[in-house]
């Protein structure tokens, strides 16, 4: 069977919501396909302690703020799968899950967008299906000879399960620092990261965060020197649990080794670390499989945008994926900005 809509949203995630909330409001007629049986995006997958790194009220989607947590600042997981599902069902937005997109085509005057429970033709597609799903996973020798666990940052969920244990952390941003923060006092920890850890200062927070990654994207629209973005300024946000564990000295980073053993890790020059479980904090890559038909991915797997419109694809919009589909768009603060500009262009395509 095959529907008619003008607008397909692929995922209902925080940047499927926040571009639902502006298509609902321009009146446009449009559906939100999410492969996950329940709301809340990715949040409904992360590690048991993880934070956001502003406050509610610094957190929100556009149109409603996210309440105040109870005795916390920075807002758990749990309360941004709850405020997403609010958020949700406070505008009405049409989002029917357990619908897996599995490709795109062009069909003419249409888009075709093909899913295990049938086929949706629109007039244009905003694809917003994060990264959450793709993690990376670096090709380091000797990572198929190593007997211990391994896991990435997805897989993470507490400390408890490695007690005792000694683990090797990979990953010098956010999710390797938090994460090895977090184990920090209950396994055996080994920290190793590519550089040495780079702090931003202590006092700052996603707000300063976005303010700074839109006035990069403003610069580089007015063809100002680029200010170098968020990654100019340091590498991890030293929130509450980073900065304690950094302070009482459980965060020493050991630089990169250069191979997996059967029972560890090893560095060239004959050092070696033997671990239980070695946890990948290793970043992700954009989920864009489903355009794979419509030959439009460039380097590093990144489609090529003019803003969130696809260069080579005017119909279609991709939302949330990082600074290359909006200044900080792959945040809850970030993501309602870029939202609000595609569905502006798709208002005046759908009027041409």
């Amino acid at each position: 069977m095959t529907q008619r809509t003008d607008v397909v949203v692929i995922g209902g995630g925080q940047a499927g919501l926040a571009v639902g909330y502006h298509l609902r409001r321009l009146g446009i007629e449009f559906v939100i396909l999410d492969a996950r049986a329940a709301p809340g995006g990715a949040w409904q997958h992360t590690w048991d302690s993880l934070r956001l790194f502003s406050p509610a009220a610094y957190s929100s989607l556009p149109g409603r703020l996210m309440p105040v947590q109870a005795g916390e600042t920075y807002p758990d997981a749990a309360h941004v799968v709850s405020y997403l599902a609010d958020y949700e069902k406070r505008y009405g937005l049409p989002v029917q899950r357990g619908v897996r997109v599995e490709a795109v085509h062009r069909d003419g005057a249409l888009l075709r967008v093909e899913t295990d429970c049938g086929d949706w033709r629109a007039r244009a597609v905003v694809s917003a299906t994060g990264t959450w799903t793709r993690p990376f996973l670096p090709a380091v020798p000797g990572r198929r000879d190593f007997t211990g666990r391994q896991l990435h940052t997805v897989q993470y969920r507490n400390p408890q399960e490695f007690a005792g244990q000694r683990v090797i952390v990979v990953g010098g941003g956010n999710s390797g620092a938090q994460i090895a923060a977090d184990l920090a006092g209950t396994a055996a920890l080994t920290w190793v990261t590519q550089r040495p850890p780079r702090y931003l200062a202590d006092d700052i927070d996603g707000r300063a965060l976005f303010d700074h990654a839109t006035a990069r994207r403003r610069a580089l629209d007015e063809g100002r020197t680029d200010n170098g973005g968020v990654a100019s300024l340091g590498d991890i946000v030293a929130v509450p649990p980073v900065r304690t564990a950094r302070d009482a000295g459980l965060l020493t980073a050991t630089p990169l080794f250069t191979h997996l053993t059967e029972d560890g890790v090893a560095w060239a020059d004959g050092t070696t670390a033997q671990a239980e479980a070695i946890i990948w904090c290793t970043g992700f890559r954009p989920a864009l499989a489903h355009f794979a038909s419509l030959k439009l991915r460039g380097t590093h797997g990144h489609i090529a945008t003019a803003g969130t419109r696809a260069a080579d694809e005017p119909r279609l919009h991709l939302l949330g994926y990082g600074d290359w589909t909006g200044p900080a768009s792959a945040t809850l603060i970030g993501v309602g900005r870029p939202a609000r500009d595609a569905a502006r262009e798709i208002a005046e395509l759908l009027r041409a």
